[in-house]
């Protein structure tokens, strides 16, 4: 930790003093270090999942002033105090007054959830649950959908099991689950499939899942090296392959505001998911858990105030 001037907003921008920031499993690779990014980062830098209260304002910036509460995308939230675009903020109501609020993360479900297209009456696989599959069970299982969670640890099945997950699966061997989801689904498979692990196995595993033209949507993180995959299995099956993550900071932001309906409106419940709440000093630690991920372990969130 070291101690960095306050950052001034510049033209068209917003400083946010923080309340706290989400941890994201994205951060693990910089956190392991690579030989292609350059430390020490930035300060705040890799934080990217904040929330808090505008503090001042640029100039040109007629939209927000000090005092409203706001979730926000910046990558800098790692601090005290983060600037953002004026346009990358997002109203946080009175009804979430007190309440945590990662905005990223949230956003990024609802986003994911939209471009899976779930409908009432289909079933859906959900490899990984971690806090990203948890939402997207209570996301999928609320719009009518069969769910069938597939998870490592018995506990993360437990959560599953509590979002609306309809069975769990062991994530353990690759055959026999492939052998569960067909007696399950009558040796038809699943219509859509979400991977959400980033890694190469269950990424593999996701393809057999998915019916004859079923929709396979990586929302799984895989940044950290290439991924093969069955070329020969996705166009046997004609899948449609989607690959879930937004990029366009406006997407981003529709699907925070998005994600602030449902969280009010409780469509979506991720209070009971923030199962790690720790100062800022403790990052490191809760970054090695987000790593680990023991049992009781689902999101960590830092506070800054």
């Amino acid at each position: 930790m070291r101690e960095a001037p306050i950052p001034v907003p510049g033209p068209g921008e917003v400083r946010i003093r923080l309340e706290g920031c989400g941890v994201c499993a994205s951060n693990l690779t910089p956190w392991e270090g690579r030989e292609w990014f350059t430390y020490p980062f930035a300060p705040g830098d890799l934080g990217h999942e904040g929330w808090g209260m505008v503090d001042a304002v640029g100039e040109g910036v007629t939209a927000w002033e000090p005092g409203q509460r706001v979730a926000a995308l910046s990558y800098h939230a790692y601090a005290e105090y983060d600037v953002a675009s004026a346009s990358a903020l997002v109203a946080l109501p009175n009804a979430l007054h007190g309440e945590p609020f990662p905005g990223e993360p949230l956003g990024c479900a609802m986003n994911i959830f939209a471009r899976a297209n779930i409908r009432a009456g289909d079933t859906v696989a959900i490899i990984g649950i971690g806090f990203l599959g948890a939402l997207l069970t209570e996301l999928a299982s609320k719009a009518g959908a069969r769910v069938i969670a597939i998870a490592r640890r018995p506990w993360a099945q437990r959560i599953a099991r509590q979002q609306g997950a309809t069975h769990t699966i062991a994530m353990l061997d690759h055959s026999k689950i492939i052998q569960q989801v067909r007696e399950l689904t009558n040796d038809n498979f699943c219509d859509v499939v979400i991977e959400a692990t980033g890694k190469q196995w269950p990424l593999d595993l996701a393809a057999e899942l998915t019916r004859i033209r079923g929709r396979l949507v990586i929302a799984g993180y895989h940044q950290d090296g290439p991924r093969q995959i069955n070329m020969q299995l996705w166009n046997w099956r004609g899948l449609d392959v989607i690959n879930a993550h937004e990029r366009d900071p406006e997407i981003y932001i529709s699907g925070i505001k998005t994600a602030v309906s449902a969280v009010v409106q409780k469509h979506l419940t991720p209070d009971t998911l923030y199962t790690h709440t720790v100062p800022l000093e403790q990052l490191g630690d809760v970054l090695n858990l987000t790593r680990d991920r023991p049992d009781g372990f689902m999101k960590a969130l830092i506070t800054l105030q």
